[in-house]
């Protein structure tokens, strides 16, 4: 399926400052946000108890707080809608009742005259495993970075590695300030979400990367913006696509996967939406103000080429028998 003309160029790098003074705003906005805000961590990562309860009616919240305060165990407890005006779900950061007692079986005691209402689900996490979790979440986020990092690094020439490097940082900064501003639980689903954003992204750039390489090496043409608007018009069809049907799954989950869905389908659908652009009028600028000369490349490849072949002769040679 063709969405571009193939054999159109399209002029993506003439409007770059423009899209990177916005990405600009974006980015300083987003660090300001979560510097003023913070995140407001889930039960996964702080510890705690979490009950969903579904009334046969609209739940009457007042009530259900009232009759909380008289527990020492949820005393501290927040209330909110869960879904539906029929759904809420309870909060609070003590993870235990004793051995002997089902905490499912206190919450039902106590809400017993707020009306007809039954348990959907209880989660529990003791603060210990919290702390652990929110190690390990981070850990596995820094280790991936880095590795992709170094991947990038290996593959390509640095100036396309910085480029790389600072556009997944540009991508997740935004998709954090996101997160913070809308006051989605950042919890083990989140983290999963941002693991896929940095794989996505970093993808969507190495195709661009791939195909800008391969019309230095085989064209002749020598100015570097002229190149980079031909090989993003190339691969703009496909990038369309792939975005679209990523972007319609994730909605989907969006809508239809209800709130526990949603700590990772909010950070999802907006890094789909970022990585996108920034693989496009991100990156590839960014490669163009660090200065990249494409004759001085070519003139690398071309030395690179010729130690290779006069390695290749002197194997020869030294197999030969000659020297």
């Amino acid at each position: 399926m063709e969405l571009f003309k193939e054999d159109k160029v399209y002029n993506f790098l003439g409007k770059g400052k423009i899209f990177f003074v916005a990405s600009f705003v974006l980015f300083f906005a987003a660090i300001a946000i979560i510097a003023i805000k913070g995140f407001s961590f889930g039960i996964d990562f702080t510890g705690g108890t979490v009950v969903q309860v579904k009334y046969t009616q609209n739940a009457p919240i007042e009530k259900v707080r009232e009759s909380l305060k008289k527990s020492k165990l949820f005393e501290h407890a927040s209330v909110s809608e869960f879904g539906s005006p029929q759904e809420i779900v309870i909060k609070t950061a003590s993870s235990t009742v004793g051995v002997t007692n089902d905490i499912g079986d206190t919450t039902k005691e106590i809400l017993k005259d707020t009306g007809e209402f039954e348990i959907r689900r209880v989660d529990m996490v003791g603060p210990k495993i919290g702390d652990e979790l929110r190690v390990k979440g981070l850990t596995a986020f820094l280790l991936t970075l880095l590795a992709i990092m170094a991947t990038v690094t290996f593959r390509y020439e640095w100036r396309f590695a910085i480029a790389a490097i600072i556009a997944i940082v540009h991508d997740i900064i935004i998709t954090f300030g996101f997160v913070s501003y809308f006051e989605v639980d950042f919890n083990i689903e989140s983290v999963a979400a941002l693991l896929m954003i940095l794989s996505y992204s970093i993808h969507d750039t190495i195709i661009v990367y791939d195909r800008v390489r391969e019309y230095i090496e085989e064209s002749k043409e020598s100015d570097f913006v002229t190149i980079i608007n031909e090989a993003v018009s190339r691969t703009q069809s496909r990038t369309t696509l792939t975005s679209l049907t990523v972007f319609f799954v994730v909605l989907t989950l969006f809508i239809f996967g209800g709130d526990i869905m949603y700590g990772f389908s909010f950070p999802m659908l907006i890094g789909v939406i970022i990585g996108t652009y920034s693989s496009i009028f991100v990156a590839a600028q960014l490669v163009v103000w660090t200065g990249f000369s494409v004759s001085s490349y070519r003139q690398k490849m071309a030395d690179k080429m010729k130690n290779i072949a006069e390695k290749q002769r002197m194997r020869d040679q030294f197999e030969s028998g000659v020297i």
